[in-house]
């Protein structure tokens, strides 16, 4: 009997501390979700003031120290002058109004190098002191590979826009936003699946499908959304639910080859963005009754209804920010719409699964 009292006060012990170490892991992955989110919004302020090519150089480690001095500010914007976005588009600029576009890019680089540090630090020190469970050491690592490689490919976007551009590529610009919210629904995966929850009954033997399908169909709307930005196709065709005098525009497939217009003709960018907008809008709207008729009152419902209602929101913000011709705040306003709905979207998807299998042994 002593040696089953024993036993039982080791596994209690076992399970409070496994409890310990996960809040603990929420909270650092809280910390960095935020982050990363804040890091997309001034990514998009960066690209909405034109300020992305600022910066000329890159200098991962001295970057982080901007311009101290009148000569330093100079040599700045000397370098600014030499490339096409200058000599195209800013000739005559001040150097004051080149101080404002610069502080805008070297915010996002510094925010950019800040997650490294939120990220990495923390996570050595839970993997040393044993808080880290064997199934998120892998994934974890691979989140922390991917962002080093995030930071490369950030650099490959500006570099596309400093000898014959005047911006940058579109293509460059949606691989960069797309890596940035992989990391970040990784995260939001990470953490739900970190977090107790009940885990009712599906609605269907596919519900989980249908919600990961959402879930990639939320992202492939950014992606579009970051093709949109590239070819600066929002501030064109400004009306809505007509687009260019009608539903379906005329001259969508204008260019040859065709699907090159999916990619490099503004008006079927948009036109293409306005169409997954519709698309996840009557998805979430189906999955949403579907649950409520399946599973009334259960998680799963309950979640739908809260993504078909972010998804509307979304919508609204959109529209408003087409009409308006894109000003900054609603265009930030619409950037971050996106990635709530995206979290929510993993979130709800996550829910099918629930909590990530409990395991006493940490290490």
């Amino acid at each position: 009997m002593a040696t089953l009292d024993i036993t039982q006060t080791g596994r209690a012990e076992a399970v409070h501390r496994l409890e310990r170490n996960r809040l603990l892991l929420r909270r650092w992955l809280q910390v960095v979700i935020i982050t990363l989110f804040c890091l997309v919004l001034v990514g998009g302020a960066t690209r909405l003031t034109d300020s992305g090519l600022s910066i000329t150089e890159w200098k991962p480690i001295h970057g982080v120290i901007p311009p101290l001095s009148v000569a330093e500010w100079e040599e700045e914007f000397q370098l600014y002058q030499r490339i096409p976005q200058y000599t195209q588009l800013n000739q005559g600029m001040t150097l004051d109004a080149f101080k404002t576009i610069f502080w805008w890019e070297w915010a996002h680089r510094l925010l950019a190098r800040t997650i490294g540090l939120v990220f990495g630090l923390p996570l050595l020190v839970f993997w040393l002191s044993g808080r880290v469970e064997r199934r998120l050491r892998l994934p974890l690592v691979g989140l922390l590979a991917l962002g080093g490689f995030q930071g490369f490919v950030g650099w490959w976007m500006v570099s596309s826009g400093l000898s014959v551009r005047t911006d940058v590529s579109q293509y460059r610009l949606a691989t960069h936003l797309t890596i940035a919210c992989l990391i970040f629904s990784a995260c939001v995966w990470i953490m739900r699946g970190l977090t107790p929850q009940r885990v009712d009954a599906p609605p269907t033997a596919h519900s989980h499908l249908a919600a990961g399908g959402l879930a990639f169909l939320a992202l492939f709307q950014i992606y579009l959304g970051a093709l949109v930005a590239g070819l600066d196709a929002g501030f064109s065709y400004n009306t809505w639910p007509l687009m260019d005098g009608s539903l379906i525009p005329g001259d969508l497939f204008l260019r040859q080859p065709w699907w090159i217009n999916l990619f490099e003709n503004p008006k079927t960018v948009q036109f293409v963005h306005r169409c997954g907008a519709y698309l996840l809008l009557t998805l979430t709207f189906v999955h949403m009754i579907v649950s409520i008729a399946r599973t009334p009152g259960s998680t799963h419902a309950k979640g739908a209804m809260a993504l078909f209602g972010l998804v509307c929101l979304q919508a609204c913000i959109g529209i408003a920010t087409l009409l308006l011709h894109v000003p900054i705040e609603l265009g930030l306003l619409h950037q971050g719409g996106g990635l709530v709905v995206l979290a929510y979207a993993i979130t709800h998807w996550q829910g099918f699964y629930g909590e990530f299998r409990r395991s006493p042994a940490a290490a």
